[in-house]
């Protein structure tokens, strides 16, 4: 029997891992890529799986990073993009480096010598052809016009690319609830609230000014040239409006009202910042209005300035920039299928993930899934407790969407450990007998973390292993 080809658009990262994926199932792919029949502003070469900003995969350290995780994860479950990057490693320390022209090499080698693998370097204008039944498309924050204008059509999302207003993401477990406290503006309740949903910091009148003028002095990132897409009126950084008047972040994100701090009820807030939970598990709250583009350096040190946050640690830091991603919670179902037409699947970064590794990651569980479809397979997903699970559950379930008003609030997003289940019964004490603290108890936390999800990870890969054959 011919078992029909599936179609993958995009030869980046995310394309390349699952059209492997694909192939590596039995399952004939046609991967179309446009380069160089039609360039972008950011690729040099022709090659598959080039990587057009860093040289990095990050952290390789399984067991206390959470990325290290990932890549542990995908080794086990034969990525090529890993495998080549082992294979093209260059020194960078505890991290996994490549030589970027070998590892593109590697890769497109690897995909044009599959006798699965077809490769169409064409571009794919408007929505795929209708007589394409399973589609996987990864075409990250480049996608060209003619598509992202197609999948507008379908999604009915009044943007696609944009303006990605990214505000900060703080762990919960390193705010100071000491001086800082839990409460909606006004005791609201409103949709599956409790009236006390928002994490507040007060600042009094000489905090608030040195934040002002820390904010005023502050090293700023520019915009590259095709990045000249003007702000969105609900979305402006906060040093932008700080340069508009020093009280206006006091109007704005920092307003004092409808706010009693329980620490000090007879004293007033001179401004306060607000943290909003981000994820299902109430591990990662994101700085409410505080989409900035400060240089990374700068925004730890000023954010830090703000009573609560002074240990404060980031899951993500803020930033600005133009970018191509799907508001994947209310768009995709939880096998990465556009709801409004299921024979389309999404991968990579214009998912909502971000980085290397996470848009690589995606594309691998995306090939499965939809390889295991046309084969009329069964595919669990892989438990929440794993890296690849918890990056997917992000993506299409684990993120609150806001209640407020202004720009979507879903954000693309690292993995890191603040989207892993919590878990019970680490080690509290060290070799020594000593009570575990500070670092030492978040490094036994991770290391719980990182041996749950191989644990989970092993059963997860050998079942699917049993189903298949």
């Amino acid at each position: 029997m011919t078992v029909k080809p599936i179609h993958i658009i995009g030869g980046g990262l995310a394309g390349s891992e699952a059209a492997w994926q694909v192939a590596e199932a039995g399952v004939p792919v046609v991967l179309h890529e446009m380069r160089p029949v039609r360039g972008t502003e950011a690729h040099k070469t022709e090659g598959l799986a080039e990587l057009v900003c860093s040289n990095s995969f990050r952290s390789d350290d399984s067991l206390s990073n959470a990325v290290g995780q990932l890549h542990w994860e995908m080794r086990r479950l034969g990525s090529v993009i890993i495998a080549k990057g082992d294979a093209h490693q260059v020194p960078a320390g505890g991290a996994l480096a490549v030589d970027r022209d070998g590892f593109s090499q590697a890769v497109t080698a690897a995909l044009e010598a599959h006798p699965l693998i077809t490769i169409d370097r064409a571009e794919i204008a408007g929505l795929p052809p209708a007589d394409w039944d399973n589609v996987i498309i990864a075409t990250g924050p480049l996608t060209s016009p003619a598509l992202a204008q197609g999948i507008q059509s379908l999604t009915g999302e009044d943007a696609l690319a944009f303006f990605d207003a990214i505000a900060p993401i703080v762990h919960f477990d390193s705010v100071d609830m000491d001086q800082a406290w839990f409460q909606s503006r006004y005791d609201k309740v409103g949709p599956g609230g409790t009236g006390a949903d928002y994490i507040n910091c007060p600042l009094d009148r000489d905090q608030y000014e040195a934040f002002i003028d820390a904010l005023l002095a502050a090293e700023k990132t520019e915009f590259k040239e095709w990045e000249g897409t003007p702000y969105f009126d609900g979305c402006l950084p906060i040093e932008v409006m700080a340069e508009r008047g020093r009280e206006t972040l006091r109007w704005g994100p920092m307003k004092p009202v409808g706010l009693t701090n329980k620490h000090n009820p007879t004293v007033k807030a001179y401004a306060v910042v607000q943290l909003r939970q981000d994820n299902a598990l109430g591990t990662l709250f994101n700085m409410t209005g505080f989409q900035t583009k400060l240089k990374y350096g700068e925004q730890a040190a000023i954010f830090r300035m703000i009573p609560g946050l002074q240990n404060a640690e980031f899951a993500r830091l803020g930033g600005i920039h133009r970018n191509t991603y799907l508001n994947s919670p209310k768009l995709l179902d939880e096998r990465l299928r556009l709801k409004a037409d299921p024979r389309l699947r999404f991968a990579g970064q214009i998912t909502g993930c971000e980085g290397y590794v996470e848009s690589a990651a995606i594309g691998l569980l995306a090939g499965r899934m939809a390889a295991a479809e046309r084969l009329g397979q069964s595919l669990t997903l892989p438990p929440a407790t794993t890296a690849l699970g918890a990056l997917v559950n992000h993506i299409t379930g684990g993120h609150i969407v806001t209640i407020d008003e202004g720009p979507r609030s879903f954000q693309p997003m690292n993995i890191n450990f603040g989207l892993f289940p919590h878990i019970e019964g680490q080690a509290t004490h060290g070799p020594d007998g000593k009570k575990l603290k500070g670092p030492a108890k978040s490094v036994a936390r991770k290391h719980a973390l990182t041996a749950r999800a191989k644990a989970e990870m092993e059963a997860w890969a050998g079942g699917v292993a049993q189903a298949a054959e």
